[in-house]
């Protein structure tokens, strides 16, 4: 459904609500703070399309009003929650700042553990990428710049699926061509597991090693964006830096941030308008899918550039 203009009053009251929220939520904003000001962007956004029968396999889409020149990029992004909590209700600051960069977003629910283990999870994300790669004309979006893209657990599923074919493979002839993946503050290289429940969700403990994305790295990945903070507690900054050196080291084009002042949920928090000073990862986001032309083969390696104090 159309919604209003950027500069509206109303837009701006609810930035002002918004803002007072996240004030008095100290350093942390909330789904609420950072989704207010999304009720009036320039985008359009249809909820609830079913890409499976099961009623957690639904997604949003979300398409830019304004009028494209070519065939925008489409970006799949799943959210995190451990991968057992989250709902993408509350990533539409995340389509949002998407579709203002004008790019075609989709965002899925995936059914979570203890209902689905992997791979349970993994094809749920297989069949929303599918989804999104079937319909991309529809709403002017380019099947060759497909990019995955995933927060915490979510970085972790995008990562998987963009390395390791086989998901793909058990709903599909043939997985879709991958531009590339972007992952903030994912866990990639997590072994060994000692919580019970990520044993369950993962085990049993022969199959531990399909669970983790480093495992699957080869010379022919998709070129990857890894946006990671230093101050992050959740997920240990080596899953990054790891997934990055195995990528450089196989020739794979990556682009790996370290945000020192970042933790846990502010790399995904940086792209609500509220919290966008605090780190560049939307204009992160930006420059990567810019730069990603078909017949880059060089690879890029980049550390703690572009911070904001």
């Amino acid at each position: 459904m159309p919604v209003g203009s950027p500069a509206s009053p109303s837009r701006r009251a609810a930035l002002l609500a918004a803002a007072t929220l996240a004030t008095a939520a100290c350093t942390r904003l909330t789904f609420f703070a950072a989704n207010a000001p999304t009720l009036f962007g320039a985008y359009d956004r249809y909820p609830d399309i079913a890409y499976g029968d099961d009623p957690l396999q639904w997604l949003d889409l979300y398409i830019p009003q304004r009028v494209a020149i070519a065939p925008r990029p489409l970006i799949v992004f799943w959210h995190g929650g451990r991968w057992e909590s989250g709902d993408k209700r509350d990533y539409r600051f995340v389509g949002a700042a998407m579709a203002e960069l004008g790019y075609v977003s989709v965002v899925p629910n995936y059914r979570m553990y203890p209902r689905v283990k992997l791979p349970g999870f993994m094809e749920d994300a297989a069949r929303a990428a599918l989804w999104a790669h079937a319909h991309a004309g529809e709403f002017y979006a380019d099947t060759r710049v497909l990019y995955l893209m995933g927060h915490s657990s979510g970085a972790h599923m995008g990562a998987l699926l963009a390395l390791d074919p086989r998901y793909f493979l058990k709903v599909a002839p043939s997985p879709p061509t991958i531009a590339g993946f972007i992952g903030l503050s994912g866990p990639y290289d997590f072994l060994p597991l000692r919580e019970a429940d990520l044993q369950d969700m993962f085990g049993p403990p022969d199959l531990y090693p399909l669970s983790q994305p480093i495992n699957f790295v080869r010379a022919d990945a998709p070129r990857m964006l890894l946006v990671q903070g230093e101050r992050d507690d959740t997920v240990g900054p080596y899953n990054a830096r790891n997934l990055a050196a195995a990528l450089h080291e196989r020739g794979v084009a990556v682009t790996l941030r370290m945000y020192p002042q970042l933790g846990h949920a502010d790399t995904v928090a940086a792209l609500s308008e509220l919290a966008r000073g605090r780190a560049p990862v939307l204009a992160d986001i930006e420059g990567f899918v810019a730069d990603g032309k078909p017949q880059q083969t060089r690879a890029v390696y980049e550390h703690k550039k572009g911070e904001r104090a």
